[in-house]
C-alpha cells in the first residue's frame, strides 16, 4: 500500500511515516481518501435504486449487460489512473456496475 499512498495520497503517506507508533487510530485521516473509499458504496446504493426501473423497462439481460460494461469501464479507468480524480471516477463506475449487477 505504500507505493499507492505515495503516488495518490502523499499527505496521508507523510503523516503515516511521521507517526512511527503502533497506534493505527486516525493514521489515514483524509477527506480525499474517505471519498475514494466511500464512492463505490454510495454509487452502488444509488445505482441499485435506479436499476430496478431500468430492469423493468429494458429487461434483466440488458440491465446486467449495462452493469457489466460500467464495471469494465471503471476497472479500466482505475487500472490506468494517473490522478486521484481518475480513481474516484473509476470507483463510481465500479459502484454503478455493482448496483446494476445486484439487481
Amino acid at each position: 500500500m505504500t507505493p499507492f499512498l505515495q503516488k495518490f495520497f502523499p499527505s496521508v503517506w507523510r503523516k503515516k511515516e511521521a507517526d512511527k507508533t503502533k497506534n493505527q487510530y486516525c493514521q489515514y485521516d483524509s477527506q480525499t481518501l474517505t471519498m475514494f473509499t466511500s464512492s463505490l458504496y454510495l454509487a452502488a446504493l444509488l445505482a441499485s435504486l435506479v436499476a430496478s426501473t431500468v430492469t423493468r423497462k429494458l429487461g434483466r439481460k440488458l440491465s446486467m449487460l449495462f452493469g457489466g460494461l460500467l464495471f469494465f469501464a471503471g476497472a479500466l479507468i482505475n487500472g490506468f489512473a494517473k490522478a486521484v480524480w481518475m480513481l474516484i471516477v473509476g470507483r463510481i463506475l465500479l459502484g454503478f456496475g455493482v448496483g446494476f449487477a445486484n439487481q
